[in-house]
């Protein structure tokens, strides 16, 4: 497998101009689609404009300075998703979260030091360990290990602190939460859940808000009860 890509064949979801070079770095294999991630590479150089070339961004992630996930991140071919947080030691001292905006673009925004070690993960899949341990897997391929009475279903979320992987609250998906919207026509808004249709069919599960649209559950993200427990950015609507 090649790690370059043909940037006339790049994502719709990558903010990089259409003309420029003919090759673009292609994201390492790993938790996130290639359409839902984008390197470390281009969010260094075409995001934050941090540095000017790949020389530069290599020699600043070789120097420890740059974190993702609050650890140390010297790949720049890895893939950068949902929820996902980069932090650029000082002197430069900032700190982003990867979401999607209202156009269905991975975009950068900024996020307090405090938010740098937390993210919210969304519940994929979970199965019983030998143990009689709760394998839960994270939309992030993160796994955690909990007791097998721990009630958590697949499409909740989780708040954790990182790099531990500390949780810190269980967000259930049920009415009255509010919940962002990572795919759809919909994608990038928060809304208040008013009901989750399970279909008894082939087709996926819905769930519809109060703010009159619904959406398939695997776009959905429950966030927080009142208010985002996460810094999202000025443009999601609530």
């Amino acid at each position: 497998m090649t790690f370059r890509l043909k940037r006339r064949a790049a994502p719709r979801s990558w903010t990089i101009p259409r003309k420029g070079t003919k090759w673009v770095l292609r994201p390492r294999p790993g938790p996130h689609a290639q359409d839902r991630s984008i390197p470390l590479l281009m969010v260094l150089r075409d995001l934050q404009h941090v540095v000017v070339n790949t020389r530069e961004a290599r020699i600043l992630v070789r120097s420890g300075a740059v974190l993702v996930d609050a650890k140390v991140a010297q790949d720049l071919a890895r893939g950068i998703g949902l929820m996902d947080t980069v932090s650029l030691a000082p002197p430069l001292d900032r700190h982003f979260r990867l979401v999607v905006d209202r156009r269905g673009k991975l975009t950068l925004v900024g996020i307090p030091s405090t938010e740098a070690s937390v993210k919210i993960g969304r519940v994929s899949g979970k199965h019983t360990v030998r143990g009689g341990k709760l394998e839960v897997t994270l939309h992030d391929g993160r796994n955690l290990l909990v007791a097998a009475s721990t009630a958590w279903r697949v499409g909740d979320s989780v708040k954790i602190e990182l790099p531990k992987q500390k949780v810190l609250e269980h967000l259930p998906l049920k009415p009255g939460v509010l919940a962002y919207v990572a795919g759809g026509s919909h994608v990038g808004e928060l809304g208040r859940v008013e009901k989750v249709e399970v279909r008894n069919s082939p087709q996926p599960n819905l769930v519809h808000f109060k703010e009159g649209f619904s959406t398939i559950k695997e776009y959905v993200y429950v966030v927080g009860d009142q208010a985002p427990g996460i810094t999202l950015g000025e443009g999601v609507d609530r």
